[in-house]
């Protein structure tokens, strides 16, 4: 018995692995459906999801690059500090002293290539129809992730701290702060206020609420940080998770 084979019929390898290779239709469909990392993929696929002229791949290249964004995030984060004191400057030992400083750059490019292949993918959908039914409920997936996809570049930009993201998070929030009902400078001023609008601050409206505070600081570096590598991905997994499961059950459009 050869030393593979060994390993494989060993007590250790067959408790992990519970299949053997599969060698029928049947065994290939009980790999997939009862591993934990295959089993949101279609057990067989259509001629034409194969084609590139159809799919143009941008959805799993996006995948790819969200697994690129997330490794490299994680890398950076053994470097990066939070804090005024620290942030700018450590952006900065990012490039030019820490060793494979590249990994920064990587990060930076992937999330620039994805906020395109996103587009493309869903372009992509919607020249070929792809969303129509039964697949709204994915093309809606879709869509939130494209939002999660621009705030996880929106909310990367605020971390170095330099003069662009000061003043794109001051713009932003100014922004936020007109929108109606929600913000204390646009419409809806007096229904947010009350009966003390003249004692309105900007501490009960949305702009607070991103901020952290009344205005541009500390709080809001760690805020935006915190979004940027925690909450944000948590919900992007969740739903790029959804959206493969739904690609399994509804099954790749085919050509119109």
């Amino acid at each position: 018995m050869s030393p593979l084979n060994a390993i494989r019929r060993s007590q250790i390898y067959r408790s992990i692995v519970r299949h053997a290779r599969p060698a029928d239709r049947v065994g290939r469909v009980r790999v997939i459906a009862q591993n934990f990392f295959l089993h949101i993929h279609p057990v067989s696929m259509p001629a034409h999801a194969l084609r590139l002229r159809f799919t143009w791949c941008m959805g799993g290249i996006t995948a790819l690059l969200f697994l690129v964004e997330t490794i490299t995030g994680v890398l950076l984060m053994f470097y990066y500090r939070p804090t005024l004191a620290w942030a700018y400057n450590d952006m900065l030992a990012l490039r030019d002293v820490v060793s494979f400083g590249i990994i920064r750059e990587i990060h930076r490019w992937g999330a620039h290539l994805m906020v395109i292949t996103v587009l493309l993918h869903m372009l992509r959908v919607f020249l070929t129809g792809s969303y129509k039914r039964p697949r709204e409920f994915n093309w809606v997936i879709g869509v939130l992730l494209l939002v999660l996809t621009l705030l996880l570049s929106f909310t990367g930009y605020i971390l170095p701290w330099d003069q662009l993201a000061l003043w794109a998070v001051t713009v932003g929030s100014n922004m936020a702060a007109a929108v109606p009902l929600v913000g204390h400078q646009g419409p809806g001023e007096a229904l947010l206020a009350g009966e003390q609008v003249d004692l309105i601050t900007s501490t009960s409206d949305v702009r607070y609420l991103i901020l952290g505070a009344g205005q541009v600081g500390e709080e809001t570096l760690n805020r935006f940080y915190v979004l940027h590598c925690v909450a944000l991905p948590l919900m992007m997994a969740v739903l790029c998770g959804v959206h493969f499961w739904r690609v399994r059950k509804d099954k790749i459009s085919g050509p119109l």
